[in-house]
């Protein structure tokens, strides 16, 4: 089959399009035509070898993806038949997640345990489908499951313009809360007030805490003020920005730390004002299927920047590396 394949770490020049053999469809597994696959941040991180994961070579990049099935194991249940559309939840215990740790989606063809099956709604097209299951379930667990964000809640999401963070955005407004965005191009930032945000933060003019502390007032212990949820999935030099933003009694959520995992911090800011630092990790089956029946009922809009056929899959990982995109890049394997 053909697939975009990379077989030593490096960038964009090291991905070739090419073929390999068909994947193998085991005794409780499904091989799924791939329609639709998209790109998230960690497949520049794959690519370059910057993670402490093993990658097996040769490696195809891509963990989300939607399709239909083409073949069944012999003990695969009933309830799942050829021709089935499905965008499977692509992190599978024994072997990790697709596109790090297990061949990704980037091909003809990919196979699955037929467990992690998830029907795509009728309402639903392949390429709205494959840029939901990781930021957009990600997304949802934070917001929903752990944040438990609600109407009247004030709302800083970091770094709003990946999947992860325009997935936030519409679900805190959904939720009824103020959103406050931030970002470092005033093209990426007026995108996010389209997508509901309430206020903007350009952070290559504004100083994050300054600029909070103007929208939501400074945060006084007894009083008030302050930002009721962070989203940080940053790290870095933002964690201890984020602390002196967030309310009393209020929550901070992390899901990754893509500037630093081992900031500087200052707990002070953690006792004297009660805040709660929740972590947030992956997503579910159940999150995956509320997630697609959202946009079934076109209460989420999937964010796309760019839909492209196979052979455009470096240049469009080029520009994630760039941070030169606002949403999801979907790619399109068959064409």
């Amino acid at each position: 089959m053909r697939a975009a394949i990379f077989s030593e770490h490096g960038g964009v020049d090291k991905i070739s399009i090419g073929e390999i053999a068909d994947p193998e469809c085991g005794l409780d597994d499904a091989v799924i035509k791939v329609n639709a696959v998209s790109l998230n941040g960690f497949d520049p991180m794959i690519l370059g070898g910057t993670t402490s994961l093993k990658t097996p070579f040769p490696m195809v990049p891509g963990g989300d993806y939607a399709g239909e099935i083409v073949e069944l194991g012999a003990n695969v249940s009933a309830e799942w038949a050829i021709g089935d559309r499905v965008c499977p939840h692509p992190f599978v215990a024994a072997e990790g997640m697709t596109g790090e740790t297990r061949l990704g989606a980037a091909a003809e063809f990919a196979r699955i345990p037929a467990s992690h099956l998830i029907r795509t709604p009728e309402a639903v097209s392949d390429d709205h489908a494959a840029a939901l299951p990781i930021a957009y379930g990600t997304a949802y667990r934070m917001i929903v499951t752990r944040g438990k964000v609600k109407a009247g809640e004030t709302v800083l999401i970091l770094g709003a313009t990946g999947g992860v963070g325009t997935c936030c955005v519409q679900l805190a407004k959904a939720a009824g809360a103020t959103v406050i965005v931030t970002g470092s191009a005033q093209w990426k930032l007026d995108k996010l007030k389209e997508l509901g945000a309430d206020h903007v933060i350009d952070t290559s003019k504004e100083e994050i805490v300054a600029a909070t502390h103007a929208i939501a007032r400074k945060p006084r212990l007894w009083v008030g003020g302050g930002v009721d949820v962070i989203i940080n999935y940053i790290g870095g030099e933002t964690w201890a920005q984020s602390l002196r933003c967030l309310a009393p009694d209020g929550r901070m959520l992390t899901c990754g730390a893509t500037a630093g995992f081992n900031p500087p911090t200052d707990i002070r800011y953690i006792w004297t004002y009660e805040q709660n630092i929740i972590g947030s990790n992956g997503w579910t089956t159940e999150e995956q299927v509320a997630v697609l029946d959202m946009v079934a009922r076109k209460e989420l809009i999937p964010v796309i920047h760019a839909v492209r056929p196979l052979d455009q899959i470096g240049p469009s990982i080029q520009e994630l590396m760039d941070r030169a995109i606002v949403g999801k890049t979907i790619i399109r394997p068959q064409e």
